[in-house]
């Protein structure tokens, strides 16, 4: 619980009996002093509440943050894993399959750029 809450629930309370001891006794000075301390007392309180929310949300989002980040490297785990089991059952199969991939990338990678065609022309 935060430090303002409970500062501003006082003064809400001190506030309140402040005014009724102003309405009793028939004093508008002390009656409005005592609204106005209690006002005060209520935004500190609220001001209070909404850090105490803040720090709550924050909380809560790295909590999420932290639980998602195990749970992907729990999956990444996993499929190494499961892509060195196959590669253990069929050792053939993926020496083919990565000489494939590796053929395709060395294709795309040694091509030329291509050039788009000019737009105009010299005729002379």
């Amino acid at each position: 619980m935060d430090a303002d809450r409970i500062i501003g629930s006082a003064k809400e309370m001190a506030g309140g009996v402040e005014g009724t001891v102003g309405e009793m006794a028939g004093d508008a000075k002390t009656q409005a002093s005592g609204k106005a301390r209690e006002a005060a007392g209520t935004v500190q309180n609220l001001y209070g509440q909404a850090k105490d929310a803040a720090r709550d949300a924050t909380d809560t989002a790295a909590s999420y943050a932290k639980d998602a980040y195990e749970a992907g490297q729990d999956t990444f785990r996993d499929g190494s894993q499961a892509i060195a089991r196959k590669v253990q059952d069929n050792p053939l199969g993926a020496l083919l399959v990565a000489g494939g991939i590796g053929f395709a990338l060395a294709l795309l990678m040694s091509r030329p750029a291509r050039r788009p065609p000019p737009r105009w022309r010299y005729y002379g």
